[in-house]
């Protein structure tokens, strides 16, 4: 529990929302929060438990959620009028996890769902761990693209120009000083960068630039 007795019925009403997001036709989530409140408001433990998420209920037995429901009366009461009114509103999201790890966040609004992130798609990272999360997975896919979109634009801008710079030093190679010592090269490009070449079976790669 998060501290306090009022935890139990506001993690109760938590796992059940959720349900609204969970079936392969996605129900309304208003349903799921009408059924809830009608059940909060009398008192029914085994409904309430009966929509409880299958994590929700790995979580809490039968038993538990008898308990505090039977101690928590008042409040599931004032929770059902909450959710009764016209003022309240039901937000549903919902995460899908691939077999890789990747994750999409999806919102719903107007009646479908929308993406809000994805590991293609970054959405704005809420936290620093979630920009570290974006950064780790556009590095994986060496996505210079999503690379792009996870740096702040200052950082974006500075790479941007650099690789122009780069771009326009090697649009006449032939006319660059290139510098032989056996199966490497060294060669000074205009606008300050430095590639460095290796001949590898009679191939030459780039080795390595600045």
């Amino acid at each position: 529990m998060l501290g306090g007795r009022t935890a139990g019925p506001l993690a109760l009403a938590l796992a059940i929302l959720a349900t609204g997001c969970s079936a392969s036709q996605v129900p309304d989530p208003r349903v799921a929060a009408a059924d809830y409140a009608g059940a909060a408001e009398r008192g029914d433990a085994d409904a309430i438990y009966d929509m409880m998420t299958a994590g929700a209920r790995r979580t809490r037995s039968r038993d538990d959620v008898r308990a505090i429901v039977k101690d928590e009366r008042s409040e599931l009461a004032e929770q059902a009028l909450a959710l009764r009114s016209k003022d309240a509103r039901v937000a549903a999201t919902a995460h899908l996890v691939y077999a890789d790890g990747e994750r999409v966040s999806l919102d719903m609004d107007h009646g479908r769902f929308w993406v809000s992130a994805a590991g293609a798609l970054p959405g704005g990272a809420r936290t620093p761990e979630q920009a570290l999360d974006q950064l780790r997975r556009v590095v994986a896919r060496r996505s210079y693209a999503g690379l792009m979109r996870v740096v702040s634009p200052s950082t974006r801008a500075a790479i941007e120009a650099d690789l122009r710079s780069l771009v326009t030093g090697l649009e006449k190679p032939e006319t660059l000083p290139v510098q032989v010592t056996g199966d490497s090269a060294q060669v000074a490009v205009p606008g300050g960068h430095h590639v460095r070449l290796k001949r590898e079976g009679g191939i030459w790669r780039v080795d390595d630039f600045d």
